[in-house]
């Protein structure tokens, strides 16, 4: 017989505490802990507790919270200590609500501390949706920067600050119309490369305590019901020890659209007996007739509900004493000034300049006495917070801060130009009905601030999108509405023009970028983002941010967005030139790089590698610079990618100051997928290329740049 209240013996294992609890419940019982809005058990001491809760960028959908800017935007500071700070202050803020509403008795969806974020999902295709909740198009990236902000969630100690859960497993990146019914077919080659590293990431580096399966079938199995994926994989291979959910009733696909069962009870049985230990959605009530008919043994529900419980305890059932200590935060932290500094000051490290024509930017308060502020989203809400987002208690939008920052001597004029998708504002005007006010406003102004793009009514989640492409995917990349007529027409004036692009996605802005004196990509910039837009436009500080995914000059050289092959996606296998490339962004500074270094030049696959390079800021701002390291296999194997993004530095230098910086490289780093999806090291030649952008024409054409690179060779040991 079990010692009494063995489960409550802080001296145990989670793991060992967890299989008495379990032991002590009816199966009725566990059954009921695997559904996401989890009933007490009162006899047993457990509260009533819902797993459903959302942080991408903060504390989401459960009212007043820090809001970040949208992961895509965090993406774009290549900057991994930044994502583990954000993280750590999302878990405090999670806590503090968490006690706020457990007092009060509220265990409703968004109220409790098991977080279903990162989104680490490749943005493989800017027509997505929901590629604003990723952090990008690169695996690298999304891996060092998903593994930060689950470090940052969970914390280090005895007991998780959150518990944080990487989503959605796995090749989940649109069509939203589709997702729960498509399948996606992957080579190895494509699943390994691109599509699986950064859960890898997750699990092995970050720890994270939650995978989140996603809606779709990969290679014919529903991914939360696949073998590969969830027990050949992620346990398998990886020994991912936390909990499976699955995405929101996304167990009914399974039968009604996948095909893969007949009814709801085989559904379920099969999930839980592949892997699937927690159910978003209410399919899971099934297992007791699943056990019933002998679909399911009641040991393999046992696995599960002891993994939900370890959890349960991880997080501090049963300690509440003992966490109370660790976790005693004064509950005016949350949302309070010190954490909104914090997100302005990430939303200015966001920030990505495109284009910078004759220095428009910054502009001078000292030549100007009047700014036009213009467009749909120069004074919007919706395009400061992005989805899955909490409620700031301030907003600053692009209008407010230039007010705020251009002091008495400026005159800021606004119009909103044009709707932010339709053709008039007012429902009774004729089309283009803000547009005599715009032009007017652009004569009598020094400058133009042209504030346009998207927000989350025109690109989202399935059923979160309000407007007329449905689903939350964008026909197109063009901009939408009468934006594009708005920005011609204000172009055409002569007066400087700055075009500010509140978007999470890739536009196609070939026009602009020809027409336009400077652009800024601010994505969705938080709370209070539209400081960290007017700091910029005025000098306050140096962009650093650079581009998390490519910008491609139209939808036509795009590939179908069915087809989940990489071939002729983002830039390791595209073909033409982009419009804006990956990893790309100016500074207001100019950084010089010189003396790159190996510490050998030929190797063996057993072998490190040191290498370096000293960088100067030779400019006249104090600025922050992204280093970027890339990889490139000289002759690859024709399936082997252009080259690959393999370390990422932030660093901060004032005018004239220089730092060396130094890596160490090991063989593995020079390793590329082959088709059976096999990390594989050729032997042969490799460059290495070091510098503040990608080592590709297009970036050099923008940039006036060129990347240092040094030649080393790989050989197998005697």
């Amino acid at each position: 017989m079990a010692v009494k209240s063995e489960y409550k013996n802080r001296a145990l294992s989670f793991e060992e505490r967890a299989k008495d609890l379990v032991s002590r419940m009816t199966l009725p019982e566990k059954i009921s802990q695997m559904i996401h809005s989890s009933p007490a058990i009162p006899r047993l001491d457990i509260p009533e507790y819902n797993w459903w809760n959302e942080c991408l960028h903060g504390v989401g959908r459960s009212g007043t919270a820090t809001v970040f800017p949208q992961p895509i935007g965090l993406a774009a500071t290549f900057d991994e200590d930044l994502l583990e700070t954000i993280g750590e202050i999302i878990a405090t803020e999670a806590r503090v609500k968490y006690t706020i509403a457990s007092r009060q008795g509220d265990f409703d969806v968004g109220k409790g501390l098991t977080f279903w974020a990162p989104n680490v999902n490749i943005f493989r295709d800017p027509r997505w949706g929901r590629g604003h909740e990723t952090y990008g198009e690169d695996p690298y990236l999304a891996s060092r920067l998903g593994v930060r902000f689950i470090k940052g969630l969970q914390g280090t100690g005895k007991y998780l600050k959150t518990a944080a859960g990487a989503k959605h497993f796995a090749v989940h990146s649109g069509p939203e119309a589709d997702r729960h019914s498509f399948n996606a077919k992957v080579s190895r080659k494509d699943l390994y490369e691109t599509y699986l590293p950064a859960f890898e990431a997750c699990v092995r580096e970050g720890g994270v305590e939650t995978i989140m399966g996603a809606y779709n079938r990969v290679n014919g199995e529903a991914c939360c019901a696949s073998k590969n994926l969830l027990s050949d994989i992620l346990r398998g291979e990886w020994g991912f020890e936390g909990h499976v959910v699955s995405d929101c009733w996304a167990i009914e696909d399974i039968h009604k659209n996948h095909k893969i069962t007949n009814e709801a009870v085989e559904s379920a049985a099969l999930a839980v007996s592949r892997g699937c230990d927690l159910n978003c959605g209410d399919l899971y009530k099934y297992i007791l007739e699943a056990v019933k008919k002998g679909l399911l043994a009641e040991e393999v529900v046992d696995v599960s509900v002891r993994r939900l419980m370890v959890t349960r305890l991880k997080l501090g059932l049963y300690a509440e004493d003992e966490v109370k200590k660790i976790f005693n935060y004064n509950f005016e932290i949350l949302a309070g000034r010190e954490h909104r500094d914090a997100a302005i000051d990430a939303a200015r490290k966001t920030m990505v300049v495109l284009k910078n024509l004759n220095r428009t930017l910054p502009l001078q308060k000292d030549k100007i006495s009047s700014i036009a502020v213009i467009g749909p989203n120069a004074d919007s809400r919706a395009a400061l917070t992005g989805n899955y987002n909490g409620t700031p208690p301030i907003y600053v939008t692009v209008l407010e801060a230039m007010h705020r920052l251009s002091g008495d001597e400026i005159r800021i004029h606004y119009s909103e130009g044009c709707h932010l998708y339709n053709k008039n504002v007012e429902p009774f005007a004729k089309e283009n009905d803000r547009l005599s006010e715009a032009v007017n406003i652009a004569e009598i102004s020094d400058a133009v601030i042209l504030v346009l793009g998207l927000n989350t009514s025109l690109e989202g989640e399935q059923g979160d999108v309000s407007n007329s492409y449905g689903s939350g995917d964008k026909p197109d990349l063009n901009l939408p509405g009468m934006q594009q007529k708005l920005l011609e027409r204000i172009c055409s004036i002569g007066k400087p023009v700055v075009v500010v692009l509140l978007s999470g996605s890739a536009l196609a802005i070939s026009w602009a970028e020809k027409h336009a004196d400077a652009i800024i990509q601010a994505w969705y910039p938080g709370g209070e983002g539209g400081l960290a837009v007017a700091e910029l436009i005025f000098g306050n500080y140096s962009p650093a941010g650079r581009l998390p995914v490519t910008f491609y000059n139209t939808t036509e050289e795009l590939p179908d967005f069915n087809d989940y092959s990489m071939q002729n996606r983002t830039y390791k296998f595209m073909k033409q030139d982009a419009l804006y490339p990956f990893g790309f962004g100016l500074s207001y500074s100019t950084f010089s790089y010189s003396e790159v270094w190996a510490s050998i030049k030929r190797i063996n696959i057993s072998q490190d590698i040191k290498v370096g390079v000293t960088i100067l800021n030779s400019g006249d701002f104090d600025a922050e610079e992204t280093v970027q390291l890339y990889i490139q296999k000289i002759d690859p194997a024709p399936e082997s990618a252009k080259y690959k993004l393999c370390r990422i530095n932030k660093i901060f230098l004032n005018k004239n100051e220089s730092v060396r910086l130094e890596w160490t490289l090991t063989a593995e780093d020079f390793a590329f997928i082959n088709n059976e999806g096999t990390s594989k090291i050729q032997m042969g030649s490799y460059r290495i290329y070091i510098g503040g952008q990608q080592p590709d024409s297009r970036s050099s054409e923008l940039t006036g740049k060129t990347v240092e690179q040094i030649e080393i060779s790989i050989h197998k040991e005697k």
